[in-house]
């Protein structure tokens, strides 16, 4: 890797290691314990006026441990007492995430969420913001501090963030482990881990003064893939009520339970290679020894991979016939997909975030990876992102995954909601932060969620003007959450999203209306994807 890549690298590390780790030390108070289904809770207050109540580290299932490892989630037992709930809970054991983040405590018992409000009794019906963490099914957690819910509950909703099981732990699939399951199926227990959150919302969120009538998910990356899931999900129907997707969506690679989907293995395939890796597959009762081999040794034998381009078994949601029925992209085409309210966007720089990934090192290898990947459409997107030198490969590198993977995916879901009653809301983010410029990475990959959150940094990181950006947004998420709409006194006008028109609003410098954006490129995707589904139907 040259000295010029590999700097900026180490530098958004460092930027991403403070943005991402746990939580400094904040003035604390106990507050007193309010009743959910499984028992009392109690958390604490933050802020110079201790105007927020944050619950951390609450249990919404069982830990998925010992026999419930591989198994949808289970209900919590009930407990005595009052449990204090003023620490995170353990993250789902992960690898080390290729952006260089630092990870918090792991273990298996990792199904915990964290809900922060600034109501003042049960009966505020405040809107309800439940976040799904990104990471590529692979990484991440709820508790990270960028995710920070009290700004948004300070605006008048009571946010909520969650973990899920990951990679392995999260998605793995065998054919033993279909047979010994009701439904027949397996893998999906991370998405069913989402389901059983939004449970728990609908169950328990009005004791934190939230509305279980009015949630809204959001996430970002394989948060928003997540989202996107959801909207096809016949057991979540009704558990929320808006939805946002940032930087992701339902389009692309869609791993099959028992069919070859592209070059991707069938997902039970991969966990018979993950047992025989393991030496379970001789063993008397294959199951029972895959259980008890330790996490880091399941680690070591799945390899998740991450990010767009890293090696190793991709993990996440597969199209099982139950709770993910058919293709989501093609779910969305049809038009199959819940009738709720869209926000949906990318950033202007996406693909910066993966350039350490870069599979090619060449203008050739560039050429050659286009043509393998898109096939008949490979030399008008040669032409719309040429590379025609070494020293060009780089920015056409991240262009062209910046539109093809995110910009066109977005669009092409605010379209596909013109087949329902509900409104699709189209968004670009371009906004570059003086720390994001001084290392050369624009509007990378998740550069949105600070600002979305309110976490900033202090400058010279961020200014004044990140500062408006994000107040300006966070009135948008919030005004969308509480009415399904981001349009309201005091806001930007956002028209609500047509293909004849297509509108969208761009969060940067200026916050402003744009229309057709990458729309050559975005037209000849859409068709790139629609066939992509027909030759998976067939």
């Amino acid at each position: 890797m040259s000295k010029q890549l590999l700097r900026p690298i180490v530098v958004l590390f460092i930027l991403l290691w403070v943005a991402f780790a746990e939580a400094g030390p904040e003035k604390w108070s106990l507050e007193k314990a309010i009743r959910i289904e499984p028992g009392f809770v109690s958390g604490a207050t933050a802020g110079e006026n201790k105007d927020v109540r944050i619950f951390k580290g609450i249990p919404f299932a069982a830990p998925p441990v010992g026999e419930l490892r591989w198994k949808p989630p289970q209900p919590v037992k009930p407990w005595e007492g009052v449990r204090l709930c003023a620490d995170f809970g353990p993250w789902c054991p992960q690898p080390k995430p290729f952006i260089g983040h630092a990870l918090g405590k792991l273990n298996e018992d990792c199904l915990y969420l964290n809900v922060w409000t600034a109501a003042k009794s049960a009966d505020e019906k405040r809107p309800v913001m439940v976040w799904i963490h990104g990471g590529g099914c692979t990484t991440g957690s709820g508790s990270m501090a960028v995710y920070d819910g009290a700004e948004l509950a300070r605006l008048g909703v009571v946010a909520v963030t969650i973990n899920y099981r990951l990679g392995p732990f999260g998605y793995l699939a065998h054919p033993l482990l279909s047979k010994e399951s009701p439904q027949g199926v397996s893998g999906n227990y991370g998405h069913l881990d989402q389901i059983a959150a939004l449970q728990w919302v609908r169950k328990n969120i009005a004791a934190f003064g939230g509305d279980s009538g009015c949630v809204t998910i959001f996430g970002e990356s394989a948060g928003a893939l997540s989202v996107c899931r959801l909207m096809i999900s016949p057991q979540s129907k009704g558990l929320f009520h808006r939805a946002i997707a940032q930087s992701g969506g339902a389009y692309g690679r869609n791993r099959r339970l028992r069919e070859r989907s592209g070059l991707m293995a069938p997902m039970e395939t991969e966990g018979e290679r993950i047992a025989a890796a393991l030496g379970c597959d001789k063993a008397e009762d294959p199951l029972a020894a895959l259980r008890a081999k330790s996490a880091d040794e399941l680690l070591a034998a799945s390899d998740p991979a991450q990010g767009l381009y890293g090696k190793g078994i991709r993990f996440g949601p597969v199209v099982d016939g139950w709770t993910i029925p058919q293709d989501p992209g093609r779910m969305f085409e049809e038009g199959k997909q819940h009738d709720v309210p869209l926000m949906v966007g990318s950033n202007a720089d996406e693909g910066t975030l993966f350039l350490s990934q870069m599979p090619v090192q060449h203008v050739a290898g560039y050429k050659l990876m286009v043509r393998s990947l898109f096939r008949d459409s490979a030399e008008e997107l040669l032409r719309l992102f040429p590379c025609e030198s070494d020293d060009q490969l780089k920015a056409a590198f991240s262009r062209l995954t910046t539109v093809t993977a995110f910009v066109a995916p977005a669009r092409l879901l605010a379209k596909d909601m013109g087949k329902k009653q509900s409104p699709a809301f189209l968004y670009h983010f371009t906004r570059v932060s003086p720390a994001l410029k001084a290392v050369g990475m624009g509007a990378t990959h998740s550069a949105e969620i600070q600002y979305v959150f309110g976490t900033l940094r202090p400058p010279p990181a961020h200014v004044e003007k990140d500062r408006e950006i994000s107040k300006a947004m966070q009135a948008c998420w919030v005004r969308f959450a509480k009415t399904g709409n981001p349009n309201g006194e005091g806001l930007p006008r956002w028209p609500a999203y047509s293909g004849a028109t297509d509108e969208y609003m761009e969060f940067g410098d200026e916050i402003l209306i744009g229309h057709g954006l990458y729309k050559e490129a975005c037209d000849l995707m859409e068709k790139v994807l629609s066939e992509s589904l027909k030759r998976s139907s067939d």
